[in-house]
């Protein structure tokens, strides 16, 4: 008979057979990713995050899976519910702690139901089951695949969200200089310019994989990291050993562009990579120079998925000043079960406003579209699970 248990550790669950459910190579899924933040001091409690993974199986045999934890803060998910938090205070209520099945630090879509599509339905019952057997006040699904939405769609308790990243969609071109012939001229200029700024700084661009990082680059890879956290006022969650441990057990799904002037590394942005998709994630740099932060964290990563037949980029949440790069707004998806009727509705009428403004978000960002010749895609639920048009070259 199909059950359901909750670990407290992702160690609890045997990596094959976790990675078994997977349904594609996200390596923010992989359980040696997962595991990793566990193992190497990026969870803890007094940061709002606890393990709770839930396990679907068939006597001793896994056959589904979802990435689960008790939060007691939202720091860390991407999704922002602080308002309803809020809410919650106001009227003498605890919203915290809450479940959510994400990844934590990581505002990447993927899977969140892992396993046969047939056990989806039975995994939500189990997360809803156990927020209300805990006593929460709401159990949440970030950024998740339209095949988890598809899950979600007619459980009227389970709110959908939705909202927009930017991200690049490679059309065939094949190479960066034809990549920016598809742009406005003005556009292409200003691209061109920033990428020449970086070159008069006496700066120069390489990309490694994590079996190509030695001991001491990783070092200073974690000091940029951290370095440039600090200086925002961010916690900087992820420790050195958590790098060193993808570079370890990933390794080809890991890449760093490092930034050098002479032998002197003064800049990375590091990513994460599956077989079609380029997933940027953290940037740092000791020097502030004009153009260095486009051209890391964007224009070298538009050029390896050209080099390399990646199809996708997605560089990270939010900034509008990804648009002028050739990032194009691309739906994301969240569900929320809210255990209480009252604030469930209050929270439905605010999210149907919320999307009202994003569709028109949207068609003022591609109004500003940076190609010379789009053909515009149609709105979310129709169609638009890439939010990209057609190109016309």
């Amino acid at each position: 008979m199909t059950h359901a248990r909750f670990h407290i550790s992702l160690a609890k669950i045997d990596a094959a057979r976790w990675n078994a459910l997977l349904p594609d190579d996200n390596p923010f899924l992989d359980h040696a990713f997962l595991s990793g933040l566990e193992q190497h001091g990026c969870l803890d409690p007094a940061h709002g995050w606890s393990p709770h993974h839930l396990g679907l199986y068939d006597g001793d045999a896994l056959v589904g899976a979802a990435p689960l934890y008790l939060k007691t803060n939202s720091h860390g998910e991407y999704v922002f519910d602080w308002s309803w938090a809020h809410a919650y205070a106001r009227n003498g209520l605890d919203y915290y702690p809450k479940l959510l099945s994400a990844v934590p630090y990581s505002p990447v879509t993927g899977s969140r139901l892992l396993g046969d599509t047939s056990l989806h339905g039975m995994l939500i019952d189990a997360m809803q089951s156990e927020c209300e057997r805990l006593g929460l006040s709401s159990a949440h699904t970030n950024f998740c695949t339209k095949s988890d939405a598809d899950a979600f769609a007619g459980r009227d308790a389970w709110l959908p969200r939705f909202d927009w990243q930017f991200h690049w969609i490679n059309q065939g071109w094949r190479d960066f200089a034809d990549f920016l012939d598809a742009f406005k001229p003005k556009k292409r200029k200003n691209i061109r310019q920033e990428r020449e700024h970086v070159r008069r700084a006496g700066l120069h661009c390489e990309i490694r994989h994590g079996d190509e990082i030695d001991a001491a680059t990783w070092r200073r890879i974690h000091d940029l990291y951290v370095a440039t956290f600090d200086e925002k006022g961010n916690y900087p969650a992820l420790t050195l050993d958590f790098f060193r441990h993808l570079g370890g057990t990933i390794p080809r799904n890991v890449l760093a562009v490092l930034c050098l002037r002479d032998d002197d590394l003064i800049a990375m942005a590091l990513f994460l990579r599956s077989r079609d998709t380029l997933y940027g994630r953290y940037w740092g740099c000791f020097e502030h120079i004009a153009g260095l932060h486009f051209e890391a964290c964007y224009y070298q990563g538009i050029d390896y998925c050209l080099r390399h037949g990646l199809h996708r980029f997605e560089p990270g949440a939010q900034g509008e000043h990804k648009l002028a790069r050739g990032f194009l707004p691309t739906i994301t998806r969240s569900f929320h079960y809210v255990a209480d009727a009252r604030f469930r509705a209050a929270i439905g009428d605010a999210l149907a406003r919320e999307a009202t403004a994003l569709q028109a978000y949207r068609e003022e960002l591609l109004a500003h579209s940076p190609y010379a010749n789009f053909s515009l895609p149609p709105p979310a639920g129709e169609g638009a699970e890439g939010g990209w048009g057609r190109i016309v070259q």
